[in-house]
């Protein structure tokens, strides 16, 4: 916990900005009273029922760790939206269900899953995986059978909790997780799923870094340019419009894309235009 987190989150809050906070929910409990003051909703990863979690996380009783640490939340402000994120891979294949009946036992409003990145350099790793890496979280074609099944399983089982949006996949998203392992293997091919993130938002990084999304390079630093500047120069701009999300190769790859629809973005392009140096985020 950065020590000028606090600070951050009410420079946020002082411009109207929402803050989401991303956690594995091990510290949650210690710092629950802070996260209820500062934060306006939480995502926890959540990678199976009890034991499954446990293993994956390789922290001793990090479930525990994790109900107890909502559990606190909720006592801070009952109403605050706890939601979690499961990425599907090797050892939690087979137990989606579990996992949203886990995610249930621990009061969360929401869950949701996406397929594991195993190919890109995204989220702080500094180079791609080795295959020997990859083949410890990507999946067989034995295994890939074992997750379609899973998930057929979990939209027949669970129409009700995805229609509400307590499983916030639709069950086309949720077939999209099957495809994209087997892609990985090569039984199908890589088709990117419909995303404008570069369009209608941006990754600031720790070190001042801006990224269109996640995965794509930087376009540039804040210690070095305005946002404005880095948005709206030929590096942003350029990069927009040459970019074909179709047939690029990092977005047919992508397990983690963003779509706002026209009304909403409209909204967001209205709400820039309050903002001093934002008038045109979002650009060609």
């Amino acid at each position: 916990m950065h020590s000028d987190l606090g600070s951050l989150c009410r420079l946020l809050h002082h411009e109207s900005i929402r803050i989401t906070i991303l956690t594995t929910g091990l510290l949650l409990k210690p710092y629950a009273l802070f996260v209820a003051e500062n934060v306006d909703d939480v995502i926890v990863s959540l990678d199976g029922p009890s034991g499954v979690h446990d293993r994956i996380r390789a922290v001793p009783k990090a479930f525990q760790k994790l109900s107890d640490g909502v559990k606190a939340l909720r006592e801070c402000r009952p109403e605050i939206m706890v939601a979690g994120r499961c990425t599907v891979q090797k050892e939690n294949r087979c137990c989606l269900r579990a996992t949203v009946a886990a995610a249930k036992e621990l009061r969360l409003n929401s869950i949701s899953f996406l397929a594991a990145d195993v190919t890109s350099e995204a989220f702080n790793r500094p180079e791609a995986w080795t295959a020997e890496q990859q083949a410890t979280i990507a999946l067989t074609a034995e295994e890939v059978e074992d997750l379609e099944g899973e998930i057929e399983a979990l939209i027949r089982e669970n129409v009700d909790d995805i229609e509400t949006g307590v499983i916030a996949e639709n069950p086309e998203k949720l077939r999209r997780i099957v495809s994209h392992f087997r892609a990985h293997l090569g039984q199908v091919p890589f088709i990117a799923p419909r995303c404008n993130a570069p369009w209608v938002s941006s990754v600031i990084e720790a070190d001042g870094t801006v990224r269109p999304c996640f995965f794509h390079p930087s376009l540039g630093n804040l210690i070095e340019n305005s946002l404005q500047a880095i948005l709206n120069g030929e590096a942003g701009t350029g990069f927009r419009r040459r970019l074909d999300v179709s047939s690029d190769p990092v977005c047919q790859r992508c397990v983690c894309s963003l779509y706002l629809p026209e009304d909403k973005t409209e909204a967001l392009y209205r709400r820039a235009e309050t903002v001093p140096g934002l008038s045109h985020v979002g650009g060609e």
